[in-house]
């Protein structure tokens, strides 16, 4: 076996809990303001998320749902956010995060999934979710500063002064759904040690401190900015100002105001930031670090963003089953164009994917990954875990790679059939389903287009049933109420049939081959 161990060394992943790593950043300076809400200015200080998160979780332990209850976050990003995530962490319980955008469907697949027992959402959010827990097990819906609902503050008890009991290494503590190529979303099983020992791995050559800022726009639900921001940044004593979406404008704006220091961003990002007139208009001298994930990054952007912005422009690899990082690229060791080297206590190898045997160094494989930081497996979809994971640990990213003689690694394509929509993940075969459950469709096929905003679309194939007129706008309005609106296509083709292999297999590289 031709392996690739870190040349960063190992650490040690201490035995406690996500919330108690974290409290090692809060506690000790209580009075220092810890996270901001962007877009109002409203501020918790480290004191005030240390308060809430224990008496949160001592007001859920008296209703009863903790510990051992799961509970669902639907929310943009917000103060309130890492408070809920903890509370239910530091309870002994099970946070599952739901995209906002959902609609009620997807809603309740993850809600019956996942087994949750309380939804905890925003006023914006609220008629959406009370249609989506319609037929599952959630008892309440808890409001963020909701005023004729129970809202986050009739919640709150008596503190929970120390961590509920738990096994570190078995305790699901989230479950963030991650898209696969066999329909709908799965529930990644992430312990508290998976989650410790990637701030862990990531903090040792992130070079991340007090002195810094962040905007935070990246979706706390998703794994990404859950670990980089909300845990890893407060982790490591540094302040976070929070945006609900992305907006270009007030994006930079609170560059400017907040003296932001590190930018964490997806490539879209990355393209206006490097040719958006808009920027020339902010004072941005205060970054000193760009970094971008979710999905590769060409060189020249990569490049180009740096320079506009003068400041070092870097690159890492991830994905939701590894909680997420794998790869990172260190301050001063710069290649553009790689993920970086893998960060402390994780091994890699490239696999030919067809024979299962490492290829040699500096030829393409499928990139496989071992460390603290990979999922416990799939919930409820062993067969799914079984063909991700490995007997011996290791899991296959199902991205193709190369690995220099430095230890960089460079994602160049994916096995996988995932489009990657703006960083977010879209599995042709929902979208699939979704068009195929209409009357007037016979078949369909999505597959990606690139794209230069959002880095790939979903653009659809589809086959009408006999004698059936259906035209793209009925298409449009029939996934308008089953999709999230990233998961669209941006473009219907109609056709005589899909193109198949013997075994029934879509062709998507026939398909893509018309762009």
């Amino acid at each position: 076996m031709t392996g690739y161990v870190s040349r960063h060394g190992t650490i040690e992943v201490a035995p406690v809990s996500i919330t108690e790593k974290l409290f090692e950043g809060l506690l000790g300076r209580e009075a220092e303001v810890a996270i901001v809400d962007g877009p109002t200015g409203r501020a918790l200080t480290a004191g005030d998320v240390v308060d809430g998160i224990r008496r949160l979780a001592g007001g859920l332990t008296e209703r009863g749902i903790l510990p051992g209850g799961t509970v669902a976050i639907l929310a943009p990003n917000m103060p309130e956010y890492p408070v809920v995530f903890h509370a239910v962490a530091w309870g002994g319980g099970t946070v599952t995060t739901i995209n906002p955008t959902y609609t009620a469907p997807e809603i309740r697949h993850q809600l019956e999934d996942a087994g949750a027992v309380l939804l905890v959402t925003v006023p914006a959010f609220a008629e959406v979710a009370q249609a989506a827990i319609e037929g599952t097990a959630v008892r309440e819906i808890v409001v963020i500063g909701g005023e004729r609902c129970l809202s986050l503050e009739d919640v709150m008890g008596q503190p929970l002064m120390a961590q509920a009991p738990v096994d570190l290494e078995s305790h699901v503590v989230v479950l963030p759904y991650s898209s696969g190529t066999t329909g709908r979303p799965k529930g990644v099983m992430l312990t508290h040690r998976n989650l410790v020992a990637n701030v862990t791995q990531s903090g040792a050559v992130a070079g991340i401190g007090a002195r810094d800022v962040a905007i935070a726009f990246l979706p706390f639900f998703h794994i990404y900015g859950m670990t980089v921001l909300m845990n890893l940044f407060l982790q490591r004593r540094a302040k976070l100002v929070t945006m609900p979406r992305f907006d270009l404008e007030l994006f930079l704006r609170l560059i400017e105001a907040h003296r932001a220091t590190r930018l964490y961003i997806v490539p879209p990002v990355a393209l206006a930031l490097a040719k958006h007139p808009l920027v020339d208009q902010f004072d941005v001298s205060s970054v000193e670090e760009i970094f971008s994930g979710a999905a590769p990054l060409g060189p020249e952007i990569e490049k180009a963003v740096g320079e506009r912005f003068g400041a070092r422009s870097v690159q890492g690899y991830g994905m939701t089953e590894m909680a997420p990082i794998s790869h990172m690229t260190v301050a001063g060791n710069v290649r553009h164009g790689s993920s970086g080297q893998a960060v402390p206590s994780t091994e890699c190898r490239i696999v030919d994917p067809l024979s299962l045997k490492d290829v040699d160094p500096g030829v393409e494989g499928e990139l496989w990954v071992r460390g603290p930081q990979v999922m416990l497996g799939y919930l409820n979809n062993p067969q799914a875990t079984e063909e991700s994971l490995t007997p011996d640990g290791w899991l296959r990213t199902g991205d193709l790679a190369v690995i220099d003689d430095e230890g960089f690694m460079y994602i160049r394509d994916r096995l996988k059939e995932l489009i990657k929509v703006k960083g977010f993940q879209v599995a042709p075969a929902e979208v699939e389903a979704a068009l195929c459950a209409h009357d007037g469709v016979a078949d369909a096929a999505v597959v990606g287009r690139p794209d230069d905003e959002a880095g790939e679309v979903p653009v659809a194939f589809v086959v009408r049933a006999a004698g059936a007129e259906i035209d793209e706008a009925a298409l449009r309005a029939h996934v308008e109420g089953c999709l999230a609106h990233y998961k669209h296509p941006v473009e219907y083709r109609f056709v005589e049939s899909v193109p198949k292999s013997a075994s029934g297999k879509i062709l998507r590289r026939e398909l893509r081959a018309v762009f």
